[in-house]
Parts: C-alpha cells; structure tokens; sequence
C-alpha cells in the first residue's frame, strides 16, 4: 500500500491512508480480532452477515415484471 504526499501535506496523506484501510476493511478484521470469540458466536455473526449481505442484495435487484400477471382481461 502506497501513499503520496504531495506538497507536505501530511493532513490529506493520512485522510487518504485511513479512507483506504477502511476501504479495505482493516479496522473491522482488527476490532474482530482484538478478543476471543468463540465458534458459536462467530457461527451466529456469519448468519447475521449473510442475512445482512442478502437483505442488501435484494434491495438494489431490479423487480422482474411478470407480463402474464400485469395484464387485464376485460
């Protein structure tokens, strides 16, 4: 991982730096890692993940519109 000061200016340096390690999800694997979680516990946050992940996922899917259900006969 590379950072570019550009002009010494470290503030936006460092603004950059964390926007990638979070981009990257270092912060989350530290915080998930600075204590014991046991199997099942990390079995039932895996389950809540992939709940979270498929709720998301469909959210942002498009609603397939069935013809045969949107039309009228008269």
């Amino acid at each position: 991982m590379n950072i570019k000061v550009y002009g010494n200016d470290i503030e936006k340096a460092l603004k950059a730096l964390k926007r990638q390690l979070q981009r990257e999800a270092l912060f989350k694997e530290i915080k998930k890692r600075s204590f014991y979680e046991k199997p099942s516990e990390k079995k039932k946050r895996k389950q809540r993940e992939a709940r979270k992940k498929r709720m998301k996922a469909l959210r942002f899917k498009k609603p397939v519109n069935n013809q045969k259900a949107q039309t009228k006969k008269i």
